[in-house]
């Protein structure tokens, strides 16, 4: 990350620090915020926003290594995250999971090389009945098939290029 880009996330965390009086209540707001920026959370903006709360830098380590959807591991653009209860299993959730790894050419645990997706399991997305689920970013998919994943992966890979036309970059 540029000295630049630094700054101006910094800029981000003390900003909404202060929206939140500096209180605790704010951390996990400021993460996301963070997360979603940078596609992780470095160890220098675990420093800032502890600063910025005036906390020690190991209670915000604490928090983002609690969260399992908090990372300080670079992700891709999109994290599909495919459920891997018990009721997805029973769905067909494996032959989607070999079917996501074909597409992509990785497995899971993953990053494909241009940054464009991480595959990772989940514990429960609270879609029991509608199996097997997969969360991509904040989109839920339900039901989805083996047939269904080359749409949907295509479907955030048409996402990205319309962000780049129009002058965003990842």
């Amino acid at each position: 990350m540029l000295a630049s880009e630094r700054d101006q996330l910094k800029a981000e965390i003390n900003k909404m620090a202060k929206k939140y009086d500096h209180h605790r209540s704010g951390l996990i707001p400021v993460l996301q915020l963070v997360q979603n920026v940078s596609r992780h959370i470095s160890p220098e903006a675990m420093q800032d926003i502890a600063e910025a709360f005036k906390i020690h830098p190991v209670e915000v380590q604490g928090v983002v290594s609690f969260y399992s959807f908090l990372s300080t591991e670079k992700k891709g653009k999109f994290v599909i995250r495919l459920c891997r209860t018990i009721s997805c299993d029973m769905a067909g959730k494996e032959a989607v999971a070999n079917q996501l790894e074909n597409e992509l050419g990785i497995e899971f645990g993953e990053t494909t090389t241009d940054g464009m997706f991480t595959l990772e399991f989940t514990n429960c997305l609270g879609m029991c009945d509608q199996g097997p689920a997969m969360l991509v970013n904040d989109d839920i998919h339900t039901k989805v098939t083996p047939e269904k994943v080359a749409d949907i992966i295509e479907s955030y890979r048409s996402r990205f290029g319309a962000h780049v036309i129009q002058g965003e970059h990842a």
